[in-house]
């Protein structure tokens, strides 16, 4: 049997029709299969490859981390390098209140941590969402996701959620005093690139504040420079109590966090006494790749050019087929009039030699969210090839 044969008989699948792209290289702002073929990549593995695949100093840290150790204990027990180095960091650009770190390993696990840790030091039993977020697919974090379509097989899930509608001032009202969390994008990615209405953040921050819950944002996909500045929520002129990050936290290895002030996070350390562990959460591989990674994206001024991209981006994608363009950096969605028209492009895409695909609950969109420091002339390229497809649909 080849490589696609064992991959369909013995990987647990997430569709009956994968792509099944072998890819054997990547570098940059692309990716080779086993035959040589070359693509573009137009979605850095959703958000996570922020500074490229392989960026050299991501390369170098792993293999110093692997010559010192792997795993040695689970997470929190043991002073380990990498992440006490990572954290401080991290805190060092994130506001004041933000300073204690909870390594995990991915992002839906950084979900369910800070839906604990908000109930915990709260007392309260009540979480807010928002329909058509995204916030991972373990059965808590499914649990606050903002779609029945993706919920319906699933339950019964967690009670006391209540969603509401993103950017309505009158739904706020539904957070009370029993209102542990309210759970929100800041930008919401898999809707199509919804961005908030600034008066509206602002007002959920305020009644967070009059009913003492703790504000959750969720910038697993739009954290790390992706909107054009390090934290999409820096545009709005607000601050979380508990930060959601994960995708490019680890420069492409598996890594996650939840991130708030000392005096909440300790709350896990008490009645229960080991409140939340996680056994390979803050990876010290993970940790010593993301630590390089984010030093790479701050030395190398890779944020500096997000927007210039952007505009790039957005002056080359116009044709009569594209519905709408919605945009914050380098996340885009490039509306189509339907979810058929959206996969024909795609698949000629692929074709051509532009990795893209579509988002979760804008099947009509296209997505494009490269690396952050993808050149200038692959995103020509990369938009001619776009063009060259809907020319040929249209």
């Amino acid at each position: 049997m080849n490589n696609r044969q064992l991959f369909l008989q013995h990987i647990g699948q997430t569709s009956e029709a994968p792509l099944c792209l072998n890819i054997v290289k990547a570098e940059g702002s692309k990716m080779w299969d086993a035959e040589g073929k070359e693509y573009i990549d137009l979605i850095a593995g959703i958000s996570v490859c922020n500074v490229g695949h392989r960026h050299p100093k991501v390369v170098e840290a792993i293999k110093k981390q692997a010559d010192e150790y792997l795993h040695i204990m689970v997470y929190g027990e043991l002073v380990e390098n990498p992440q006490v180095q990572y954290a401080t960091l991290l805190a060092k650009y994130l506001p004041q209140h933000l300073n204690a770190v909870f390594f995990t390993a991915s992002g839906s696990e950084a979900t369910e941590g800070a839906m604990k840790l908000a109930k915990r030091y709260t007392g309260r039993p009540n979480i807010v969402s928002f329909k058509n977020s995204y916030h991972g697919s373990t059965q808590g974090a499914l649990s606050v996701m903002g779609s029945e379509y993706w919920q319906q097989a699933f339950r019964p899930l967690l009670p006391g959620i209540t969603q509401l509608e993103y950017n309505s001032i009158e739904d706020l009202n539904y957070i009370t005093t029993d209102t542990a969390c309210v759970i929100a994008e800041t930008i919401q990615a898999e809707a199509g690139v919804n961005l908030p209405d600034i008066n509206w953040i602002q007002s959920l921050r305020r009644r967070c504040y009059e009913t003492g819950t703790l504000l959750i944002l969720d910038e697993i996909q739009s954290g790390f420079g992706r909107n054009g500045t390090l934290w999409a929520f820096e545009q709005f002129g607000i601050a979380p109590d508990i930060l959601l990050l994960g995708k490019a936290l680890g420069g492409g290895m598996p890594l996650g966090a939840f991130v708030s002030d000392k005096k909440i996070m300790d709350s896990f350390t008490n009645n229960p006494v080991l409140g939340h562990i996680n056994t390979f959460g803050g990876h010290p591989v993970s940790c010593a790749a993301g630590l390089a990674a984010f030093k790479a994206l701050i030395e190398e001024n890779i944020i500096a050019e997000v927007n210039k991209k952007q505009e790039l981006f957005t002056s080359l994608l116009k044709h009569n087929l594209i519905n709408k363009v919605s945009v914050r950096g380098l996340m885009i969605a490039v509306a189509f009039d339907s979810f058929e028209t959206n996969k024909k492009i795609i698949d000629q895409l692929i074709e051509m030699g532009v990795f893209t695909d579509w988002f979760l609950f804008a099947s009509n969109c296209l997505r494009i969210a490269p690396p952050l420091n993808i050149s200038e002339d692959e995103i020509e390229t990369s938009c001619r090839i776009i063009l060259q497809v809907l020319d040929s649909v249209s």
